[in-house]
């Protein structure tokens, strides 16, 4: 097992890369990136936690009464970033946030993840987590400014000079390298201008970290090729949106207990019940792992993105693939998430349904290896196929009626991230969109 780093290991890896300037990294709620940046001179401090922040500042944290926070730095998450200013080095430390009496903050969602990683390693087990995060490259402006054109016409695994972003892409894979980051593959994905890049597996809270700071390098990195890099779910009506698909694994003493060779599929009887827990549970996930309203532009058929509550071995049209890698490289594939999600909260949720579904010995539907959008209503209907919601107010509604989940992320971060995303929804409700106007206005 790789060693962790602590406070003197920082401190020396500091000095000795030319460290200047550390970024003090913490999550909202809603999955945004916040910092609070000091020089090196100030490092023992911040490793000391003695750096505090106004909580009340930030969504979805606290009330102005209650708003002093504390960052408690992670020495394991010392990185140092692939660029320099003036010959120094710039670094970053993912922080858990405290209270300062010295507890945990309950909508931490760092925090939210380790406890539900707590209830896991109770169980045995230790969860992995490989995503596989999707995101269109955009031309700007001449101030600077994203437009909504893409910067090529290639498809699924094109090549130069259909993949104009390849150079971008390759610039992002060695960035992230540099950072000790373990890059499994990139590609260009199916719509024009989109692009993917997965991790190699790891624990699910180090890939929440390594996701938080992927999204900063792709955007850092693209910015230099004069590109704009977006994780919006659907940026355009006809082309497939952007998913962020999570492999997944539950391991026991370093052993992949998602495998049975004895089985058809090759999966192990927790692995079908954890796949079953994740079924029962996905409606209220979908508020958590689909958060913004445009994700539910993505979840629709004919884009390869799916919209019904099933599992497969030989298709990409259920909510949940099997891929046919077998042994210790076992996982399942939860298809639904879109990259505009927070990770720590979502891979939180998603552990929660599974371990329900271990802890109560549920059993999955059989697979459905056709493809369910050529299914009839009636067919989909007498199999007894649900759907995902098909807006992010149904799936608030789902979310408010799970207790496990809502017990998962804890009543503080429940009720602040349901008010926060009904404004979303009504100030979305209640705009005059163009699709409208070019409808309506010279017929009536």
């Amino acid at each position: 097992m790789e060693k962790k780093m602590n406070v003197q290991d920082v401190l020396s890896l500091a000095r000795e890369s030319n460290v200047e300037f550390v970024r003090l990294q913490f999550t909202d709620l809603f999955g945004m990136t916040k910092n609070v940046a000091t020089t090196v001179n100030h490092l023992q401090d911040a490793l000391e936690n003695k750096f505090m922040f106004d909580g009340s500042s930030i969504d979805g944290f606290a009330r102005i009464e209650e708003s002093d926070m504390l960052l408690y730095p992670d020495p394991d998450t010392f990185k140092i970033f692939p660029w320099q200013f003036n010959g120094g080095r710039e670094a970053r430390l993912i922080c858990d946030v405290y209270r300062p009496d010295g507890t945990p903050f309950e909508g931490d969602p760092r925090y939210i993840l380790k406890r539900a990683l707590k209830q896991a390693s109770d169980m045995g087990y230790t969860f992995n987590i490989g995503p596989e995060c999707e995101f269109f490259l955009l031309h700007t402006d001449e101030t600077g400014r994203p437009t909504t054109m893409t910067h090529d016409r290639g498809g699924y695994f094109d090549l130069s000079p259909m993949d104009l972003g390849e150079d971008a892409r390759r610039d992002i894979c060695l960035a992230l390298e540099e950072m000790g980051f373990d890059v499994h593959a990139s590609h260009h994905e199916t719509a024009n201008g989109q692009h993917e890049v997965d991790f190699r597996y790891d624990e699910a809270l180090r890939s929440a970290d390594n996701l938080m700071t992927f999204r900063i390098i792709v955007k850092k990195v693209v910015k230099r090729h004069g590109l704009h890099a977006t994780f919006m779910p659907k940026p355009f009506t006809d082309m497939a949106g952007s998913g962020m698909h999570i492999n997944m694994s539950l391991a026991r003493n370093g052993e992949n207990v998602f495998w049975d060779s004895k089985d058809k599929y090759g999966l192990s009887r927790e692995a079908y019940s954890f796949m079953a827990g994740i079924m029962e549970h996905i409606r209220a996930i979908t508020a958590i792992a689909n958060p913004v309203v445009n994700s539910y532009k993505r979840l629709v058929p004919g884009y390869e993105a799916p919209v019904y509550i099933t599992w497969a071995t030989k298709n990409r049209s259920p909510l949940i693939r099997i891929p046919s890698a077998q042994g210790e490289a076992t996982r399942i594939e939860l298809r639904s998430p879109d990259p505009s999600c927070n990770p720590y909260i979502t891979f939180a949720v998603i552990l929660a349904a599974g371990l329900d579904g271990i802890r109560r010995g549920l059993t999955p539907p059989a697979p459905i290896e056709r493809n369910i959008y050529q299914l009839s209503e009636e067919e989909r209907r007498a199999a007894g196929i649900r759907t995902l919601p098909e807006s992010l107010y149904d799936a608030l509604a789902a979310l408010q009626e799970d207790r496990l989940i809502t017990d998962t992320l804890g009543s503080h971060a429940t009720s602040r991230f349901i008010q926060a995303k009904l404004e979303e929804w009504n100030e979305y409700k209640n705009q005059v969109h163009p699709w409208e106007i070019q409808e309506y206005l010279a017929n009536y």
